[in-house]
């Protein structure tokens, strides 16, 4: 009986390893794949061109090193040709004897000669060979870096913010995000431009370049784990597909998503978008309010850009403002969220601030300026 059991139990561990070998490999398919689309931050500042020219001077500046060590001593040193070492015959023992040629035509005679070649040259070829021989391998391994990292990234990445679209839109989203605290680290931007996929690397984002109205894409950006989504492409046929993708992939992130016309906006709350920010009308509104009044203008675009000047910021209401009237809070008050409602704070339901209200506030930012 107990023969038979172990015979039983074969199958099902036989499914178990296939399993996981099919899991394994799935997975390092998949960052193969992503690794060629998803873009990870430089960490070096220097652009691989300049990697390359700065290791090649390197190698020189060895060779140089090398040549001036041989003709210090050349007279330790036997040319079968004509028995004498000049300047031109030490820069060329050097170079055979560092790229491992040694055509044995000059040759170390005496034995400082030969001492230097064990103690000093022979290191020296050592690191002049690692030197090229790094370059070669560093080109040869970065894909592979990119796979690994591309791995750990998809592995630890959750309730993320992912933006699609870094134009104009995307950018000073991504600005508002890191100002208010937002870690770069916790931001992916998706574009099918590959010029803003490199720029939002350059910023020390994570990118990808893609179809974000594409499933595929999307999930490259772990969309399905994020806990926020902006979407703010060019055009809002394009933003209602890439919501309506998004929507379906994740039923509870938060969608923000921009739209150029107001009869646009319905179709893309019915996409599953939270909000929706018109861009154009704003614009024009704007323009309006200049026309009528500069300074409200200003101050309206004050308030809109962050860290400058008056800022508008939502938090929660702090112990030593529970029972109080908005307007007795040392910050001015303009709106109160209670029980996800928005209340104006001159509306009659507000009453007293309750703890577990959330209020929007105008706050002075200080400026600091360079001295």
């Amino acid at each position: 009986m107990r023969q038979d059991e172990k015979t039983a139990t074969r199958p099902a561990k036989t499914s178990v390893l296939r399993y996981l070998w099919y899991r394994s490999h799935r997975e390092a398919r998949d960052d193969a794949e992503a690794g060629r689309s998803i873009e990870m931050p430089t960490r070096s500042s220097l652009h691989p061109l300049q990697q390359v020219l700065r290791r090649l001077m390197l190698a020189l500046g060895v060779l140089v090193l090398t040549t001036l060590i041989v003709y210090a001593d050349h007279s330790g040193y036997n040319d079968n040709s004509d028995g004498t070492v000049t300047f031109l015959d030490s820069a060329y023992y050097a170079t055979v004897t560092l790229s491992t040629t040694g055509y044995g035509d000059i040759t170390p005679a005496s034995d400082g000669a030969r001492l230097v070649n064990i103690f000093v040259i022979t290191p020296l070829r050592v690191v002049f060979l690692i030197i090229l021989v790094g370059t070669t391998l560093e080109a040869l391994t970065e894909r592979t870096r990119q796979q690994v990292r591309v791995h750990r990234w998809r592995s630890r990445i959750r309730d993320h913010i992912v933006v699609v679209g870094y134009g104009t839109k995307g950018r000073h989203a991504v600005r508002t995000l890191i100002g208010q605290g937002v870690d770069k680290a916790r931001i992916v931007v998706v574009d099918s431009q590959r010029k803003a996929v490199t720029a939002a690397g350059d910023d020390g984002l994570v990118s990808i370049s893609g179809d974000a109205t594409r499933s595929e894409t999307l999930l490259k950006a772990e969309a399905q784990t994020a806990s926020r989504v902006i979407v703010a492409p060019q055009r809002d046929d394009t933003a209602a597909l890439i919501t309506l993708t998004v929507r379906q992939l994740n039923r509870h992130a938060t969608i923000v998503a921009a739209a150029r016309e107001d009869e646009n906006v319905p179709l893309l709350r019915q996409s599953g978008a939270d909000t929706v920010v018109t861009s154009s009308s704003s614009a024009g509104r704007l323009l309006g309010v200049s026309m009528v009044s500069p300074v409200v203008a200003r101050t309206l675009e004050d308030l809109m850009t962050l860290g400058a000047g008056l800022d508008l910021v939502e938090r929660p209401v702090t112990q030593a403002e529970a029972g109080k009237n908005p307007r007795d809070c040392t910050e001015l008050v303009m709106a109160v969220v209670r029980d996800r409602k928005v209340l104006d704070y001159s509306d009659d339901q507000v009453g007293t601030l309750r703890p577990g209200d959330r209020v929007v506030t105008v706050r002075h930012v200080v400026v600091e300026t360079e001295e």
